[in-house]
């Protein structure tokens, strides 16, 4: 009992760079970074984004939110504890938009596909590249700024720093 609790105790403390994620393919951080490094974009499309500056549905949206409510019968919703939002349609589930608390765009974030694994981009409303992620499955992605820096792994409810520790926790809806 004791060699598996000690195990267990390793394999958590390990740094993220030493952890593999599968998703039908092993990736590490470093492979995660060459991976969406050489799949980069240059830019998101200027005309998609500026009929996105505003969220033509605000009101339903941020009303639906503070009522706790995720989905409505064409969209998914996001609520971040600063306030903003994110949306993203059902008829177009390759970009999320991401609002500030009153309606006004923040980041655009476009996705290489919906089936894992998949690269994901984050765009100012001005085409400056904020991060990129690659989301290995359901519960694990690595982030890293755009320059290649590691931000963060999460896996599962825990995100880790690049040191690790864990720098930040979510709650999963199902």
């Amino acid at each position: 009992m004791k060699k598996i609790i000690l195990l267990l105790l390793i394999f958590i403390s390990l740094p993220v760079s030493a952890q593999v994620l599968t998703g039908g393919i092993k990736y590490n951080a470093e492979d995660a970074k060459i991976e969406l490094q050489n799949n980069r974009p240059n830019a998101i499309d200027y005309f998609l984004t500026q009929n996105n500056f505003k969220d033509s549905n605000y009101n339903e949206n941020y009303s639906a939110l503070l009522k706790g409510i995720t989905k409505l019968k064409d969209r998914t919703l996001g609520l971040f504890s600063d306030g903003s939002y994110a949306v993203n349609y059902q008829n177009d589930r390759i970009h999320v938009w991401y609002y500030d608390r009153g309606g006004n765009l923040i980041n655009t974030e476009e996705k290489s596909s919906l089936e894992y694994p998949y690269r994901s981009y984050k765009f100012t409303p001005e085409g400056e590249l904020v991060n990129m992620s690659l989301r290995v499955s359901e519960n694990e992605t690595f982030i890293f700024s755009p320059f290649g820096e590691l931000l963060g792994h999460w896996v599962g409810q825990n995100c880790y720093g690049k040191d690790g520790n864990i720098v930040m926790t979510r709650k999963i809806m199902k």
